[in-house]
């Protein structure tokens, strides 16, 4: 008898072990996930900034350039002309980096990595400690890791200074919940 009570938690113990491995690993993407989310956030507001200091001045100077053709005081339209070198230069910028595409492409990106970082923040907390087997879920942590993955294909490079953004804001604390700190 006490044989099989030892046995037994001996088992326990095996399965306890794989389960906090599990959990380890749902951290790793919750924590990549994170970092993923807030980087692809800092490259979506870099490039709507952009996109915003291409386009008005683009603008603006278009209806300079407009107004001079007509205005008596650049009869022979070289400040007209100047000026639509200087719209042309910035569409054509505009045009190139395409600064719209690339804010909404990094903010899905964010969106996604951000609901992957639930998930696995959730899947860790909850699910880990519910009666499922061990095999349920190290089967449910691989769907995570692979979603994680798909994302990583799918998802726009973070740009350098996104991610030292985004790190410098997560060390920051931007990335806490008022619910986990400590109570004073």
């Amino acid at each position: 008898m006490t044989n099989m009570i030892q046995q037994t938690t001996a088992n326990e113990s095996v399965v306890s072990e794989r389960k906090e491995e599990i959990i380890k690993e749902a951290k790793r993407i919750e924590e990549s996930s994170l970092y993923s989310s807030k980087g692809h956030f800092a490259a979506a507001a870099f490039w709507r900034r952009l996109h915003f200091y291409l386009g008005l001045p683009a603008t603006i100077l278009a209806a300079v350039a407009a107004a001079s053709a007509f205005s008596q005081f650049d009869s022979g339209h070289t400040v007209g002309g100047w000026i639509s070198i200087g719209v042309a230069a910035l569409s054509g910028l505009s045009t190139f980096l395409n600064p719209n595409e690339k804010a909404a492409s990094h903010f899905a990106a964010a969106n996604n990595f951000d609901a992957l970082q639930s998930k696995a923040r959730i899947f860790w907390t909850v699910d880990c400690r519910g009666k499922d087997t061990d095999q349920v879920i190290a089967n449910r942590l691989k769907d995570l890791a692979e979603e994680k993955s798909e994302l990583n294909r799918k998802s726009p490079q973070i740009p350098r200074f996104a991610y030292i953004t985004a790190k410098k804001g997560i060390a920051a604390g931007e990335a806490d919940y008022r619910v986990d700190k400590p109570k004073a």
